[in-house]
């Protein structure tokens, strides 16, 4: 199980469940390190005056919020100290509400809470009353002195704590709408074929089938590199743009799925039914 990183309660009305809070994900992004090239001498970054081109000691480096270009106001770290909130020990319950009334763009960062010893019974019971509900727990904690706002829900027997963006950190997708002009209207015919490529291509959801394959790729070239391997790159090819016939495409794609167009299905003018 990986390391605790907080410990405290989960508490609704007069319940607490004792948990601790796990990391639910791992990074498997590939990093480098910067090296000088020839000698292979690791490159470090350094804290540099913009007036001076000194370097500056970390105790004379102060924090500035930017007001407008070049215009700062500074900070002090008593003063962030003073309004920050107070550590806690406890997710406050505030809401329940339905997981369905939630858009995932408001999830950011999973983890999971395990029930602390002693505390399986309230834990158990919390899991199975959100299950069998189907209800989501909204609540406030403080993390690394900043409150959270997080949704607790239960998976595979398990509580979920997901950190959760705020309303004003969630864009309106303003511009991002196609355009809503008569010629952009789909026709019925052409909605009947795209649904039928839906449903032709729905499927149940198993996350262990999708992989990163640039990475896996990427460090099938460095454990090549590391054995001494030659590597030679392939040249690549830039496809010309095509122009995309709606029609023709979605007949392509049922045609690939297994699925002949609605038109196939009936018989053309002047064919001859089979014997």
């Amino acid at each position: 199980m990986p390391n605790a990183i907080w410990s405290g309660a989960i508490s609704f009305g007069l319940v607490n469940v004792p948990v601790k809070l796990v990391s639910a994900t791992k990074s498997q992004d590939v990093r480098f390190h910067q090296l000088e090239e020839g000698t292979g001498a690791r490159i470090r970054l350094r804290k540099v005056s913009e007036q001076t081109g000194e370097e500056v000691p970390t105790d004379k480096i102060v924090k500035g919020y930017e007001l407008s270009a070049g215009q700062h106001v500074v900070v002090e770290p008593e003063e962030i100290a003073a309004l920050a909130p107070k550590a806690s020990k406890a997710v406050e319950i505030v809401d329940f509400v339905g997981l369905d009334q939630i858009d995932p763009v408001f999830f950011e960062q999973p983890y999971y809470l395990v029930p602390e010893k002693n505390a399986a019974k309230p834990y158990r019971l919390l899991v199975d009353a959100m299950t069998e509900l189907n209800k989501v727990a909204i609540g406030r904690f403080v993390l690394r002195s900043k409150e959270h706002l997080v949704a607790i829900r239960p998976v595979a027997g398990v509580l979920c704590l997901e950190m959760m963006r705020f309303a004003d950190e969630v864009l309106v997708p303003e511009g991002v709408e196609p355009a809503q002009e008569d010629e952009a209207a789909p026709n019925e015919r052409e909605l009947t074929m795209a649904r039928q490529l839906i449903e032709a291509l729905a499927t149940e959801f198993d996350p262990s089938k999708y992989h990163d394959t640039f990475r896996e790729e990427l460090m099938s070239l460095i454990q090549a590199k590391a054995e001494g391997q030659e590597i030679v790159a392939e040249p690549e090819t830039e496809e010309p743009t095509k122009v995309v016939d709606l029609m023709a495409a979605l007949e392509a794609s049922l045609e690939r799925a297994g699925v002949g167009a609605e038109s196939d299905a009936k018989p053309k003018r002047g064919a001859r039914k089979s014997a």
